[in-house]
């Protein structure tokens, strides 16, 4: 689990049953019913040792491999500290083998004795595209998982972070006191360990609840394709990341933007060396006032506001020469003021460039959201946005009901939606596509139905 707090979730600290509705200040109505709160969830085992040693590695792998049934594993990284996603510490559980702490560091960049100790068992994870990545880097591929948030999307839970739902499942609360944590920090805190190590003590029972649920509703196909796809998850890469600078909207000319861009790559290069957070050399602020003031030297650099601390100064000659770069910088070579699009245009304007894809894009926008409703599940889980606004854009140009539901469903599963979505929405895309393509009657006009004016 990340310093992100997105696994225990943000929504987990939302108001609880017993103070939602209340008034600050004001003590509940005399006749409100007390609710007990549930049970703290504790270590069975307590606090286990770190493995950080190769003998305790070794112990740790075997006890792993002899157990049996899925592997219950989770990761903690330093999210808001530094700059790499690495995992800091790897929480392990199966079977009988108790909890295991693995503190990665020591061992580099590879772990292929906790890789050949799992094998192709089952993972259990909790919002599996956060862990994915750090734990690819060391050598941990999943083979098949089981990921109790997306599972608790695909079941209707309206909210899904981790304490959430081992709460409302298995009545048990846990602690969130250090989701934000450096876990880059040596030696880790022992109320660290703690909390750490409770994220996967019942994360086995919670996967075998909500498998149970999946079953019942019917969800279970669909969730198996859910994993299976997930097996293969890798974050999306940006192509102008700098673009994600906020306040990039108050600036005026691709000069300015060109100077945020030059500024942004400078601060990202250190950022990387000095593995930390870019934030925590200069902010985007400071970006911003820089690209706006443009000064041409140090001293003048060292007044924009933004533009203090150790960060600023250490690294102000660098700051200048990007600053000098993007003043010297062909108009050419600027960049423009909107991101070139990769698919269709944002749906506000399909109205005026494609009024059929806009009524065709509303249809399947509407048709969606009433088949997730039916079905308990949010729409983006239902089919993601993208490949929809790309289908509308440019649907096939056939209007043979039966021609256009196969090449509209071979469209969707060259974008990467399952199977089981395109069985779900492929009826209500057909209709979309079929419904964009009738104008809708003119507005009468008002003048002539009030008919001959008095004279």
């Amino acid at each position: 689990m990340a310093g992100e707090r997105t696994k225990r979730s943000a929504e987990d600290d939302a108001p609880t049953p017993e103070t939602q509705g209340e008034v600050p200040g004001e003590a509940p109505a005399d006749d409100a019913p007390e609710t007990e709160p549930a049970p703290l969830l504790t270590l069975r085992d307590g606090v286990p040792d770190v493995v950080d040693t190769p003998e305790a590695l070794e112990r740790a792998c075997a006890a792993l491999a002899a157990a049996t049934g899925p592997v219950a594993l989770d990761a903690e990284r330093a999210s808001g500290y530094r700059y790499s996603s690495r995992a800091y510490l790897i929480q392990l559980r199966r079977g009988d083998s108790g909890t295991w702490l693995v503190d990665p560091i020591p061992f580099g960049s590879r772990l292929p004795q906790l890789a050949d100790a799992l094998g192709d068992e089952e993972w259990i994870l909790h919002a599996a595209t956060q862990d994915i990545p750090c734990l690819r880097e060391l050598g941990l591929e999943p083979r098949r998982l089981f990921d109790t948030e997306l599972a608790g999307r695909l079941l209707g839970y309206p909210r899904v972070g981790l304490a959430t739902l081992v709460e409302q499942i298995l009545g048990l609360r846990m602690r969130k006191e250090h989701s934000s944590a450096d876990w880059s920090t040596r030696p880790l805190p022992r109320p660290w360990l703690e909390y750490a190590a409770l994220d996967v003590e019942v994360l086995v029972e919670l996967r075998d609840h909500m498998a149970a649920e999946l079953v019942a509703q019917g969800k279970d196909g669909w969730a198996e394709q859910e994993f299976a796809h997930l097996t293969g998850f890798r974050p999306t890469v940006r192509a102008e990341p700098w673009r994600r600078t906020s306040g990039l909207n108050k600036l005026r000319g691709r000069r300015a933007m060109g100077a945020v861009r030059e500024l942004w790559e400078a601060r990202d290069e250190i950022a990387q060396q000095r593995d930390v957070t870019p934030g925590r050399v200069v902010p985007d602020s400071a970006l911003v006032a820089a690209a706006t003031a443009m000064p041409t030297d140090r001293r003048a650099l060292l007044r924009t506001p933004g533009f203090h601390g150790r960060g600023a100064e250490r690294y102000a000659n660098r700051w200048v020469a990007a600053l000098e770069r993007a003043r010297e910088m062909p108009e050419s070579d600027l960049p423009q003021r909107s991101p070139r699009p990769d698919g269709p245009p944002p749906p506000r304007a399909w109205a005026e460039r494609d009024p059929a894809a806009d009524r065709r894009f509303k249809a399947a926008r509407e048709a969606t959201k009433a088949l997730a409703e039916e079905h308990g599940l949010p729409v983006e889980n239902l089919v993601s946005p993208d490949p929809v606004r790309r289908v509308m854009w440019a649907p096939p140009t056939t209007r043979e009901p039966e021609a256009l539901a196969a090449e509209l469903a071979a469209q969707l599963a060259d974008l990467s939606v399952r199977p089981w979505q395109v069985d779900l929405v492929l009826d209500a895309l057909v209709r979309a596509v079929l419904a964009g393509d009738v104008e809708p009657d003119p507005e009468p006009d008002a003048e002539a139905d009030a008919g001959p004016t008095a004279g």
